[in-house]
Order: C-alpha cells, then sequence, then structure tokens
C-alpha cells in the first residue's frame, strides 16, 4: 500500500530556508543607546552611561532606580511578537532580507515603547538638588516644581520629569540589528 500527501514541490529552495534560518539565528535586536552614538558634551560618559544609572540607580550618587529599558521594551511585546514571527516565517520561506526587514520593524518598535514609556512612567521624584540644577539652567517645569516644594508639596514628577530634560537622551533611544558573535 502507498499513500501519497499530496504535496507537490516545484522548487527547491531548501538551501535558502536553510541560509535564512542561520541568519535569524544568528541575529539579536538590541535596544537602548549604541556606546558610538552616546556622546555628550554636558557629562563625562554619555547617553549609555546616563541609561545604564537610572535603570539601575546608583547608590553612591543617590540616585534611585528608574527602570525604562526592560520594562519599556516590555510594555510592546504585544507589538513585537508579530515581527519577530515576521522574521521566523520569511526564514522559513528562505527570504534573509524578509528576516532583516520584520527584525528592524521589531526594533523600531520596542525603541518607541521605551520611549512611550519613559514620557508615560511614574519615576521617583528628582532630588531638590537636580531640580536646582534644571532651574539653573532655565527649564521653566523645574522653577515651578521648586515653587511647589517651597510651598510645602510633595515632590512631583509633572513639571521636573526624570529621564526627560534637554531631550538628548530620549533622542539616543534606538535599535540595532546585529550579528549576535558582534563586539560590544
Amino acid at each position: 500500500m502507498s499513500f501519497k500527501s499530496g504535496v507537490t514541490t516545484r522548487v527547491d529552495n531548501a538551501q535558502a530556508i536553510l541560509d535564512a534560518l542561520k541568519s535569524l539565528i544568528k541575529k539579536d535586536v538590541l535596544v537602548g543607546i549604541p556606546a558610538e552614538d552616546s556622546d555628550r558634551d554636558d557629562v563625562s560618559f554619555g547617553n549609555a552611561g546616563i541609561g545604564y544609572i537610572n535603570e539601575y540607580g546608583s547608590p553612591a550618587q543617590n540616585i534611585p532606580p528608574r527602570p525604562h529599558l526592560v520594562p519599556g521594551v516590555k510594555s510592546v511585546e504585544d507589538q513585537t511578537m508579530p515581527q519577530l514571527k515576521a522574521a521566523a516565517q520569511a526564514a522559513l520561506d528562505g527570504n534573509a532580507a524578509g528576516v532583516e526587514r520584520a527584525l528592524n520593524r521589531a526594533g523600531t518598535v520596542a525603541a518607541r515603547g521605551v520611549k512611550n514609556y519613559i514620557k508615560a512612567a511614574n519615576f521617583t521624584p528628582l532630588a531638590d538638588s537636580t531640580v536646582e540644577a534644571r532651574a539653573r539652567r532655565g527649564r521653566k517645569g523645574a522653577k515651578a516644581e521648586l515653587a511647589r516644594r517651597a510651598a510645602g508639596e510633595s515632590p512631583g514628577t509633572t513639571l521636573a520629569k526624570p529621564l526627560y530634560d534637554t531631550g538628548k537622551y530620549l533622542a539616543s533611544i534606538t535599535h540595532v540589528v546585529r550579528d549576535k558573535d558582534a563586539d560590544s
């Protein structure tokens, strides 16, 4: 007795599928601040350092943790997962360029998620000294926040938002798709 599967193959694209799967397996999508795009004039360690310190805190500098990278990416998992599935499907179709496109779309969505999370999160309010420094640099919100605090109100984040002063840090948040064995 013999059975027929009913599947007809018109083109042997096994090698293209294997190549695309290898391409997918070898890639990482990283979200954050690439070190090469991190330089700033106002601090010595750049945006990548600012991100690390704010994500995990710095007891030595009396900076509380303000997690935003990991929760920001998690906040858009429902939007990134379809892109990652599309990358897997492109690999199964033997489409390496489609893999790259889908991974880049997932990275774009995740980076935007981090930025939106920063804008919406209710972080620990800034220290008085930080708000004072912002006020000296002419930040109107910081001046208003100092006035609120001087009037006896509790520290808030509406007028002087953590992680969002000049906009340089927020603008530096991006993604990269790279080989897993790449340096750094």
